[in-house]
């Protein structure tokens, strides 16, 4: 039986590569197998302990299919890296609200289908955590879904970046219903801003003063287009706020997403400029490029995020729990260094 019931709202890349993860990981034996995950067992829990007993999207092209087939269906593009077999979960219709902005119009294929009970699905399947992986510009999908999530009972893992685990009025009423909260914007396991917040705090340790420095993204895919559209302001915002905490004072910093290329699919390209001086007052410029696949880069941090929210239900934890917010999440109610978040996770899990 599994021990960890989840339910997926939005089939998109990050659905494909989470339940992809999850596929190929519980065939995993030896530890060489388990390459890619940050942590192979968590409070307990390995990735096949992990189910998912409920879907919601609103493409024709995925509602109504077995999982299975909806995370392969299109517009996705993430890669398929495991073989994933008939889950018995069938994609249901949820409301569409803000879910397709104008410039996903031409990409979503909206169905005709009527809009399913939600928490009546949520209680049916037994479901005990919800993970929001709506578009980013889906704000009231995001705060339906979160308020279904109360409804039903279940704990809710945001991972778009609309404010919901950074709220105090959403924190509030999660702790009144006595249930975990958690987000918002999930990190990257290989992600830019982590990079670029690792490479300022290296060279701020060696007495380097950087002056200016900035971080551009350039994707492609439906949630590039929606970013740029919808919440490239918002997006903007929370990266460099990340990325200046990374250094003890102020300087010029600007991090966020630029443009959408519709052949990358999903890939990412990364740009980094950082520049500063050194010993004497000299002079010096970094440039780099990195590329990446973003579904993937999700993964390992979204299955380190559930298994710690389902610790965090056993122990009867409610309202945004910080150490894993500040672990898995660009924007967690409190903003904290990497090397703290990381500690505080791990105090967290071993308590």
């Amino acid at each position: 039986m599994p021990k960890v019931k989840v339910a997926l709202i939005g089939v998109g890349n990050c659905a494909s590569a989470f339940l992809q993860g999850v596929s190929y990981y519980s065939k995993a034996v030896k530890s060489e197998e388990f390459v890619g995950l940050r942590n192979s067992t968590l409070a307990g829990y390995v990735p096949s302990d992990i189910s998912v007993v409920a879907a919601f999207d609103v493409d024709e092209r995925k509602v109504g299919l077995d999982l299975s087939e909806a995370i392969y269906a299109k517009p996705n593009s993430a890669p398929k890296i495991s073989q994933v077999p008939k889950t018995g979960v069938t994609v249901n219709k949820g409301p569409l609200f803000d879910g397709v902005g104008e410039s996903t119009k031409h990409i979503v294929q909206v169905s005709n289908k009527a809009d399913v009970d939600v928490v009546k699905i949520l209680e049916e399947t037994g479901a005990e955590i919800v993970i929001n992986l709506l578009p980013s510009g889906a704000i009231k999908a995001t705060e339906y879904y979160a308020k279904q999530a109360i409804t039903a009972g279940c704990a809710f893992i945001n991972a778009t970046p609309n404010f919901i685990a950074s709220d105090s009025l959403w924190t509030k009423q999660f702790q009144e219903a006595n249930l975990p909260l958690v987000g918002d914007d999930l990190v990257d396991q290989i992600g830019s801003t982590a990079l670029h917040k690792t490479l300022l705090k290296l060279l701020s340790d060696s007495g380097v003063k950087i002056t200016e420095t900035y971080q551009l993204d350039v994707g492609g895919g439906a949630e590039s287009v929606d970013t740029l559209e919808r919440t490239r302001e918002t997006k903007r915002a929370i990266k460099t706020e990340s990325v200046a905490s990374a250094l003890p004072y102020k300087t010029q910093i600007v991090a966020g997403s630029t443009d959408y290329v519709d052949f990358l699919q999903n890939k990412r390209d990364s740009y980094f400029y950082i520049d500063g001086v050194y010993f004497c007052n000299t002079p010096f410029k970094i440039d780099l490029k990195f590329q990446t696949v973003d579904a993937p880069n999700a993964g390992s941090v979204l299955l380190d995020v559930v298994r710690a929210v389902k610790m965090a239900l056993t122990k009867k934890q409610n309202g945004s729990i910080e150490a894993i917010c500040a672990y898995g999440f660009k924007r967690p109610p409190k903003m904290t260094s990497i090397e703290a978040a990381e500690e505080n996770f791990k105090r967290y899990i071993n308590a």
